[in-house]
């Protein structure tokens, strides 16, 4: 059955929705009234009716709440060296995949993208709507948060998990998966790597390297093996 995410919550039994949703269910798919689906909004999943569609809008009737797939036990919030073309992209797409439950996209010394104005609100815009369609995809129905990119610095200085990570090689991982852990942060820099002075100021705000083993992985690789890592030892794998 076809996911789709509502904007609005779904509290009644009747549901208008509109937009880039009514254009993907109904000029690309060609779904038709009578057709089934599933609908949630972040909060609750149901199964619903097509009633009434238009170019514009699409009219639908809730059937039944659907069981909610469980949420992981470890709450994770990735810091992620923003990076060009459609790498980014791919990384919050399979971090949403993998239960990611927050990302920040960061600026860097080393980095090479720099987002200004209008520009980074369309960015913006553009990585919630990957991380919606990721949770169409793989039925979660909580969705992560993505928040506006900001300064290495300033995420640093904001972060209160239980467990800091950074991907450092020559770092350590043997040890940690004996920890108590509920809630971790994991800082992925760029294809660059982190300067010296980055390094100093992670290890100040008590991030412990981690090391992914003898291959040095990239930026967009890095992320996604980790945080399979993270939920072997703490989340729901």
């Amino acid at each position: 059955m076809r996911r789709f995410y509502s904007p609005q919550p779904l509290a009644a039994s009747r549901v208008t929705l509109d937009g880039q949703v009514v254009r993907h269910m109904v000029q690309v798919l060609r779904m038709q009234p009578g057709d089934e689906l599933e609908l949630f909004d972040g909060q609750a999943s149901f199964r619903a009716r097509l009633l009434e569609t238009s170019k514009k809008q699409a009219h639908l009737e809730l059937l039944e709440k659907l069981p909610e797939l469980a949420v992981s036990p470890l709450n994770t919030h990735l810091g992620q060296a923003i990076s060009k073309g459609d790498r980014m992209d791919w990384v919050i797409q399979k971090a949403t995949e993998l239960g990611v439950n927050a990302i920040t996209p960061l600026y860097t010394q080393q980095g090479d993208v720099r987002l200004k104005g209008e520009r980074e609100a369309k960015k913006l815009n553009h990585w919630q709507q990957i991380a919606i369609s990721a949770c169409e995809q793989c039925g979660r129905t909580d969705l992560p948060e993505i928040h506006a990119p900001r300064t290495l610095a300033v995420w640093l200085q904001e972060r209160q998990e239980d467990l800091k990570l950074t991907l450092h090689p020559g770092g350590h991982n043997a040890a940690l998966a004996d920890r108590q852990v509920s809630s971790a942060a994991l800082l992925i820099g760029p294809e660059g790597g982190l300067s010296e002075m980055e390094v100093n100021l992670t290890q100040e705000a008590g991030f412990l390297p981690l090391s992914l083993g003898p291959r040095v992985l990239r930026t967009e690789t890095a992320p996604v093996v980790a945080l399979s890592l993270l939920q072997h030892w703490w989340g729901d794998f």
